[in-house]
């Protein structure tokens, strides 16, 4: 596909990789009503393109997200600000369960709703000049888009406890070591890194690739006997496809494999 711009999100492919960027420079790529409805739109016309199997999300600029539109939230009310948190949380949502895997490329600021955009994607590498926080309790808010869910998921209950009713901002090199990014590479670095990892992701056999995420994200929600039934059922799907039969024909009969057919 050509690029393609829908909003503020701008879309591109190379080869089996999608690549989603925020475009929004000139506010931080600050999300807003027509931004979060600009990224649904944008996560439709990748899935229905067979030939993209991982998605990329960065953003423009110096930041990633810097979090939300503050200048948008400023004179909601209670019931409108729910609204706005219920829609953010959807959108959040659809990525987390998206069947794509979807890697963020965190090249800046990732502030309150842009680190919660952040940890609703699948991996999160970062640039050295990444800067993650939920700010929110400085403002008088809670954070709305999941970040008391997520974040306390990702990185324990005291470390989460710690940074959202503090407000504080950390480091990439922090965010590294208390497990809310996979890895820091230096800025130039950020999206070769991403796209050589969902290159890798997009070569393996997609059905198997998406049901084990699904096993993974299900499992994560519920007890280990109902999680291993999940991967039970999904092992048991992928030994009955061509790529499962194809790639164990192979290791036997040590050959090299020229590729899967995702059926």
């Amino acid at each position: 596909m050509d690029t393609q711009t829908i909003g503020y999100i701008k879309l591109e492919q190379q080869e089996h990789v999608g690549l989603m960027t925020i475009n929004r420079p000139e506010a931080l790529n600050a999300l807003n009503k027509e931004v979060l409805s600009n990224l649904d739109e944008a996560l439709t016309v990748f899935e229905r393109n067979d030939e993209v199997h991982v998605i990329v999300l960065t953003g423009e600029g110096r930041a990633f997200v810097a979090g939300a539109d503050i200048a948008q939230m400023r004179d909601f009310g209670a019931v409108e600000a729910k609204a706005f948190s219920d829609a953010g949380n959807a959108l959040f949502l659809r990525i987390e369960n998206f069947a794509k895997p979807v890697i963020a490329a965190i090249n800046g600021f990732a502030l309150g709703g842009g680190c919660e955009l952040a940890m609703a994607c699948d991996i999160r590498i970062a640039s050295e000049k990444a800067k993650f926080g939920q700010p929110e309790t400085g403002l008088g808010i809670t954070p709305g888009f999941g970040g008391t869910q997520r974040l306390p998921r990702i990185v324990g209950l005291g470390k989460a406890m710690e940074l959202i009713l503090s407000a504080k901002t950390i480091s990439a090199a922090e965010a590294r070591e208390i497990g809310l990014v996979n890895q820091v590479v230096a800025p130039e670095e950020l999206m070769p890194t991403a796209i050589a990892l969902a290159g890798a992701i997009a070569s393996q056999a997609q059905i198997a690739v998406r049901a084990a995420k699904q096993c993974i994200r299900r499992g994560m929600q519920t007890d280990m006997t109902t999680a291993t039934s999940y991967e039970a059922l999904a092992f048991g799907v992928c030994c009955d496809t061509e790529d499962q039969f194809n790639a164990m024909d192979a290791f036997i009969k040590k050959e090299k494999l020229s590729g899967f057919k995702n059926r």
